[in-house]
């Protein structure tokens, strides 16, 4: 009697563990190169079948959260002509719009391919509104190339990979960006340029960028780039020149590129994670840029092991 009590808990635990294992939260990072050269315009097509294969219940994006108003204010005036043409439009509307809730969350529930030319107008308007760029630059997206995205690649994987796995997916997407200390950060990069024409920092880096180059010359041509720049030592070098890791000394303008670069990967990480863990979605894909993507892992794993954080050459 008691063998069999024994292993009738043994039992019971072991399919709690499989059954808890099965429904863990998973996030899983695509790196990306933002806009390519015309030589690589197609090197999205694998990483996109492999993310349709995938099959993700979200899909992250690397554009502000609409409620971030210090992000916000420093874009509005900021680096992107692209982000601040955004503000003053949404801007612009707030004032005008006639938001409708009901009517929102109604054709937010069509499939893409249900909705009119007219609905989708409101939806690029809502999203104005509402400040919501990712979504926002998916209606236009839709707008401009139908249901089944661009026949040739624009060479901006933003919309030949993300919007076309979120139109495929019928999808919406989830800001996941944080911008807050981006002027700070491009202040502390010329920093430590100038510092490093002295110490011979701006030396390793070159020789980093080219070596970097090199690597990537036959995946180019072989039409693996994506494939390529998801290597864990292709994001690592990345990741490296990005957080100024290779510098010959730690300068002023050096160590606070660093500080900058970390911090901006923690409150992304804290935005994806947030919005993952309220969701319950156990599927979520982030495509972000591939500087990145180190850094993400990195503030994922240790801030919330709950979630299984993976990258895309290790899936």
């Amino acid at each position: 009697m008691k063998t069999q009590i024994t292993l009738t808990i043994l039992l019971v635990v072991s399919i709690f563990n499989l059954s808890a294992q099965k429904q863990q939260q998973e996030i899983l990072i695509i790196g990306t190169m933002h806009t390519v050269p015309k030589i690589v315009k197609k090197s999205y097509k694998p990483m996109l079948k492999f993310a349709k294969k995938y099959n993700p219940e979200a899909i992250y994006v690397e554009s502000p959260m609409a409620n971030d108003d210090k992000s916000w204010e420093y874009l509005k005036n900021g680096w992107s002509k692209g982000y601040q043409n955004f503000y003053r439009k949404s801007d612009s509307i707030q004032k005008t719009f006639n938001f409708n809730k009901n009517k929102f969350d109604i054709l937010t529930s069509k499939q893409y391919n249900n909705l009119t030319s007219l609905e989708i107008d409101y939806l690029i308007n809502s999203y104005l509104y509402k400040r919501d760029n990712g979504n926002y630059e998916l209606m236009l997206y839709l707008k401009k190339h139908g249901i089944k995205g661009a026949k040739k690649p624009t060479r901006h994987e933003d919309g030949d990979l993300t919007y076309k796995l979120a139109l495929y997916k019928n999808l919406k997407v989830y800001n996941m960006d944080d911008q807050q200390t981006n002027k700070e950060y491009h202040i502390a990069w010329n920093k430590c340029v100038k510092e490093g024409r002295k110490n011979g920092s701006n030396v390793i880096g070159s020789k980093i960028n080219k070596k970097q180059y090199s690597t990537a010359k036959i995946p180019a041509i072989l039409r693996r780039l994506g494939k390529h720049t998801n290597k864990r030592k292709s994001l690592n070098i990345l990741h490296k020149m990005s957080s100024f890791s290779y510098v010959k000394e730690n300068t002023e303008g050096c160590l606070e590129g660093k500080k900058y670069w970390n911090e901006r990967n923690m409150r992304m990480a804290k935005n994806i994670a947030s919005q993952v863990l309220v969701s319950g979605k156990r599927k979520n894909i982030v495509m972000v840029g591939a500087s990145h993507v180190i850094g993400l892992e990195q503030e994922l794993k240790e801030n919330y092991p709950n979630l299984k954080v993976i990258l895309m050459n290790e899936y």
